[in-house]
């Protein structure tokens, strides 16, 4: 048995590609471990009390939960789409209160927290090893946050937040408010984990200062925590972070509108997880082409009965195990679509089968085989339309007439929204 915890969506604004990522990469880790015989238990939270979500519900005159419950269900139909396994429990942040106000019971009665005018902070200077995840020193440290009332020292951060006007709360021994951040998925990971689990894994954004705390808190109160961290890279335009912004020009909805989820999938697992992904839309396409000549020989023969998967090439299964080399893995799996061409123009029709046996199966691993159902279910008049509204995109950039040019921009637009899978 393996167990993962991995930060989930906070669910403020519709996905991105930069927190899609993340999902994708984990995905294929999980699908890997299952394939090579692990029984795994997947656990992915959802943020769904956070300053951001109780900015915008501020912001709009509107109930902190009309704001997450949508973003959450979009987010799960972009986990759908794209491939991604469900976890074994989605436990969300406001479900678990009482758990959290038990760890922060824990931490007081030991010295490593303290209350202070309704608030508790966490005691950065009582855990001589804060900072050995990130590498950041205690004593270079400074307050991250606005709300510092009563704080014994600048570094120390919170655990409980005292109640403000129009903002959610729940009742607490020292008095009503809200839960930190950090001390969220604490809770969870040890309800669901219990006090010592495998993989921890998320961002590299949140390695400092959330991961750090989650660690220097969670191993305060007497838990040994995560075993091993993983962190995928980020996503970045312009060499600039993306921001969760409602209107983004990168939310997922919008990019599928140019790709397949099937292409947009082997996009964001092309590139080894840990680097950092520089996004450009030339870049998308161009990889949904690359998967477009693994997918046409994939579909070259029939998908037959079902039967155990054709064995894995060495190179594929060493490039998986080390460190979850996809892109070296995706090279093995290009090599033999190369090969299997190279038997089909020899008239070797058994070679070429075997070779598309294997593509397959790659494919398979990495949740890319265009003949699961998942991705059949795509209807071949969607395809065509998509490829031909493409097209008719490019002619209008072409286009010298700027207004008709527009018009036709937005005719596309429309009937893309209308083929959307989301």
């Amino acid at each position: 048995m393996v167990s993962i915890y991995l930060c989930g969506p906070t669910v403020v604004v519709p996905p991105h590609i930069g927190q899609i990522r993340s999902q994708v990469n984990f995905d294929i880790l999980h699908r890997w471990l299952r394939h090579t015989g692990y029984r795994v238990r997947f656990c992915r939270n959802v943020t769904d009390i956070e300053d951001k979500i109780i900015g915008r519900s501020l912001a709009e005159g509107i109930q902190w939960w009309r704001v997450t419950e949508p973003v959450h269900r979009a987010f799960d139909r972009t986990f759908a789409a794209l491939g991604c396994l469900p976890p074994s429990v989605e436990p969300r942040a406001t479900g678990h209160i009482p758990e959290m106000i038990e760890l922060i019971q824990q931490l007081v009665a030991t010295g490593h927290a303290y209350e202070a005018d309704g608030n508790v902070y966490f005691s950065v200077g009582s855990f001589p090893t804060y900072g050995e995840l990130s590498g950041v020193r205690a004593e270079h440290l400074r307050s991250t946050e606005e709300h510092d009332r009563g704080k014994r020292d600048p570094r120390d951060f919170a655990l409980w937040k005292r109640a403000k006007p129009g903002e959610p709360i729940w009742p607490a021994p020292w008095g009503e408010g809200r839960p930190g951040w950090h001390l969220e998925c604490s809770a969870m990971a040890r309800k669901y984990l219990g006090r010592e689990f495998d993989i921890h894994g998320g961002g590299s954004n949140l390695i400092f200062p959330h991961h750090e705390n989650e660690m220097a808190q969670s191993k305060a109160a007497g838990d040994s925590f995560a075993r091993f961290w993983v962190h995928n890279g980020p996503v970045t335009q312009k060499g600039e972070k993306i921001r969760k912004e409602m209107r983004n020009a990168l939310a997922v909805q919008t990019l599928l509108r140019r790709v397949r989820p099937i292409e947009l999938r082997y996009y964001l697992a092309a590139a080894h997880y840990r680097s950092p992904m520089e996004f450009s839309t030339a870049a998308v396409e161009e990889s949904a082409t690359a998967f477009q000549r693994l997918e046409r020989f994939a579909l070259r023969f029939p998908a037959g009965p079902q039967g155990p998967p054709a064995p894995l090439p060495s190179q594929f299964r060493q490039a998986m195990d080390q460190d979850l080399n996809v892109p070296k893995a995706l090279a093995a799996a290009h090599a033999a679509v190369t090969a299997g061409y190279a038997a089909l123009r020899d008239g070797d029709q058994p070679a070429a089968l075997r070779k598309n046996a294997e593509v397959r199966a790659m494919l398979g691993v990495l949740g890319l085989d265009p003949h699961d159902p998942q991705w059949s279910a795509e209807t071949r008049v969607r395809d065509v339309a998509m490829a031909v509204l493409r097209i008719a995109r490019n002619l209008a950039s072409a286009e010298r007439d700027r207004d008709q040019a527009a018009a036709l921009h937005r005719r596309i637009d429309a009937a893309l929204e209308n083929c959307a899978v989301l």
